[in-house]
């Protein structure tokens, strides 16, 4: 017997005919309880692997998502990477995963190799004001766009509140009195970071506190900028009392630098961040930051591509925006009296 055998040679030992065999493996079509578990014990005792081009051609289904990601460089990345497969492995679905690196030639190549070898997309294009039309996407493969600004009206979309979420978190260091605030900002060229530096500009205004350009520091989501700006701030000579980082990656890398230069958190500066990734709650002391529930927000993109698979191209599409809520730890506090967070 050959390695692998073929789909012949199992229906020859189970003693049914090949129609039968697919059935079985695909669920489809009736088949006595008796006849199924022949096949089986037929599959198992003889090592068969369902060959997954032949069984394609079959089922008009791959049985795998492609997944396209700016980035798949750290926390918030690998979370929602996480959110998605636990979803897509309990409907039998794996992934293949890519990265654009934030360049829409690169992403538009990726979408081109991923074309028929994939049931549906998952893309998250932050940056894609500039390059919105649809047709850029495979015709006929269902897609769930993450975090566009623009989301094409043939498919189905999901962002998040990164407005709101922003606003949130600069509200809440200016209840604690501060008055002198630093951001440190996301890449021009990325719409979630756009929004967070639009809501944080909107509640300074709405506060009566003038926004210094000086105190937009910028950033491109990765700890060694956020590093570099917390350093910046600390070589200030009228530092700002209070620092809202567009993500948490570079929140972590401004208190390391903060920390570095001997300066206090929340005493001397405080800190809050966006996305509330796994290790915000084990830093010393815990960031406040704007929680995302990035697992769920992959897992929800899962189930709208699986219901638009089902469903076709006269299914309704929708549209959902996520919302961002602020969770409150010990890296903010009025500028002389530090506060207990409000979770560990």
């Amino acid at each position: 017997m050959k390695r692998n055998p073929s789909i012949r040679q199992v229906a020859s030992v189970a003693g049914v005919s090949v129609a039968t065999i697919s059935r079985v493996l695909n669920d489809k079509g009736p088949v006595r309880d008796s006849t199924r578990d022949r096949v089986l014990a037929a599959i198992e005792s003889m090592g068969y692997v369902p060959h997954s081009a032949a069984r394609s051609l079959s089922t008009r289904r791959t049985m795998s998502f492609g997944i396209l990601l700016p980035e798949v460089h750290g926390e918030f990345f690998s979370e929602l990477i996480r959110g998605i497969d636990l979803a897509a492995r309990r409907s039998g679905y794996h992934l293949l995963v890519s990265s654009s690196h934030s360049d829409p030639a690169e992403a538009q190549a990726v979408l081109h190799a991923l074309h028929g070898r994939v049931d549906g997309l998952i893309v998250m294009t932050p940056g894609n004001g500039k390059v919105s039309p649809p047709t850029r996407f495979p015709l006929g493969v269902p897609v769930v766009e993450l975090s566009s600004r623009i989301p094409s009206k043939l498919n189905d979309s999901i962002r998040i509140d990164n407005r709101g979420g922003a606003r949130s978190a600069t509200e809440h260091l200016l209840d604690l009195g501060h008055r002198r605030l630093a951001m440190i900002c996301g890449p021009p060229e990325n719409s979630d970071a756009h929004d967070r530096q639009l809501g944080f500009a909107e509640a300074l205004f709405d506060h009566g506190v003038a926004l210094d350009p000086a105190l937009l520091l910028p950033g491109d989501f990765r700890e060694l900028s956020g590093f570099r700006a917390g350093s910046a701030i600390a070589d200030l000579q009228h530092r700002p009392t209070a620092v809202f980082a567009a993500n948490d990656a570079m929140a972590v890398g401004c208190l390391s630098a903060l920390r570095g230069r001997g300066l206090r958190i929340p005493e001397d500066v405080a800190l809050a961040g966006f996305d509330d990734i796994p290790i915000a709650r084990f830093l010393t002391p815990g960031l406040t930051s704007v929680r995302v529930a990035i697992a769920e927000l992959g897992a929800r993109a899962t189930e709208r591509l699986l219901a638009a698979i089902e469903g076709g191209s006269t299914s309704p599409r929708h549209h959902e925006i996520v919302p961002a809520t602020l969770v409150v730890r010990g890296s903010t506090s009025n500028p002389t009296n530090p506060l207990r967070g409000n979770e560990p």
